[in-house]
């Protein structure tokens, strides 16, 4: 699977594409200098990094994603999970519920995942 490590503007531009696609470089170069106070080579710049690693592709002046930001986002929980607590979703759990309660229908939809996705 390949991961994907944006930096903060990074994913603030990827936020702006995903929102607005597919979308014009042009109208992605104002949208940039309204939303992020960006210039024109600034956007450029941005966008050809983020095409080489796949995530957009700016054809024919059209720039689109190659990923979802659903795609983007469950790839970085899953780099998470596995860095943080060496690929354990039980220590995960652990750690993200805590101290705190759970309601009883968040944890009927846990069981529901957990029974959906377990292996046969």
């Amino acid at each position: 699977m390949k991961f994907y490590k944006l930096a903060e503007t990074e994913e603030k531009f990827a936020e702006l594409i995903w929102n607005n696609e597919p979308i014009g470089s042009g109208d992605l170069v104002k949208l940039c200098e309204r939303e992020m106070k960006w210039k024109k080579s600034t956007t450029y710049t941005v966008l050809k990094k983020l095409c080489e690693k796949d995530i957009f592709q700016n054809e024919n002046a059209v720039v689109s994603s190659l990923i979802t930001k659903d795609e983007y986002y469950t790839k970085q929980s899953i780099r998470f999970v596995e860095d943080t607590f060496g690929g354990s979703l039980p220590k995960f759990l652990t750690s993200f519920i805590g101290a705190k309660k759970i309601s009883k229908h968040q944890a009927e939809e846990l069981k529901k995942l957990i029974d959906e996705h377990k292996e046969g």
